[in-house]
């Protein structure tokens, strides 16, 4: 079964929306719903999943800033739009940072049978080939690793991405996800995460920029989404962190 998330602010849009996709028996079961972009995000950080059905207006997080930060944890799901017709310059948007195709509210029962139905053939299209890529990665040397690691560190952090690591070193980014994971012990999203927190600290640290420039700096386009999760790693938030450095950094002196 191919595994959906739904996001979107409005419960009766979200439940509507599970009826119809039921009612298609088609191979996809919806595993969960969220309210928000960056619900969706802490979500996803843990869970696997093939497509994303997202509104684009939504508080907090909007799907806009929601596919981009898909992209830059480097996840590979595919995305779907929901918008108006007077909204068609967000699905542009959208398209550019990475959806795959859109939906116009009131959503018609056809008109999301077409959608589901396109993106399960481009689906299994997309399965075939990684597996016959999959067997010709098969005797890729352990120095993969090492090159990505290298890749990582010369890169911003701002700019690292899964698909743009495995470019680096010829591989798909299934397969380098899988390899990561296997060589490392650590899901290269989770990885990249520990990396950008790290320099966060730093930054906090050592200079006085702006928490939004701070955040933009280290691969967060969104300063909640830093902020939340900065606080799950350290304990403390960026704002919290920094009055704490600083008030040691006197004491000492």
């Amino acid at each position: 079964m191919n595994r959906i998330l739904l996001v979107d602010d409005e419960k009766w849009v979200r439940k509507a929306l599970m009826w119809s996709i039921k009612k298609l028996n088609f191979p996809l079961e919806i595993v969960h719903e969220c309210s928000n972009g960056l619900e969706a995000i802490d979500w996803i950080k843990n869970n696997e999943i093939d497509l994303v059905i997202t509104d684009i207006r939504m508080p907090v997080m909007d799907g806009l800033t929601f596919v981009n930060e898909l992209n830059r944890l480097g996840r590979k799901v595919d995305c779907i739009v929901i918008s108006v017709h007077d909204e068609f310059h967000y699905v542009q948007q959208a398209f550019r940072k990475g959806a795959m195709d859109y939906l116009l509210k009131p959503i018609e029962e056809e008109d999301l049978k077409e959608c589901l139905l396109k993106w399960l053939k481009s689906r299994e299209e997309e399965r075939e080939k990684e597996d016959r890529s999959f067997s010709v990665e098969e005797d890729i040397p352990a120095s993969t690793i090492d090159q990505v690691l290298a890749y990582i560190k010369k890169t911003p952090l701002s700019q690292v991405t899964l698909t743009d690591a495995a470019k680096s070193v010829h591989v798909n980014p299934s397969y380098l996800s899988q390899l990561f994971k296997q060589q490392l012990n650590i899901k290269f999203v989770d990885y990249l995460t520990k990396l950008r927190i790290q320099e966060g600290k730093r930054l906090l640290q050592n200079t006085t920029l702006k928490m939004s420039d701070i955040a933009e700096r280290v691969g967060y386009s969104e300063v909640a989404y830093f902020s939340n999760n900065f606080k799950k790693i350290t304990g403390s938030s960026p704002s919290e962190f920094r009055k704490t450095t600083k008030l040691k950094s006197e004491l000492h002196y």
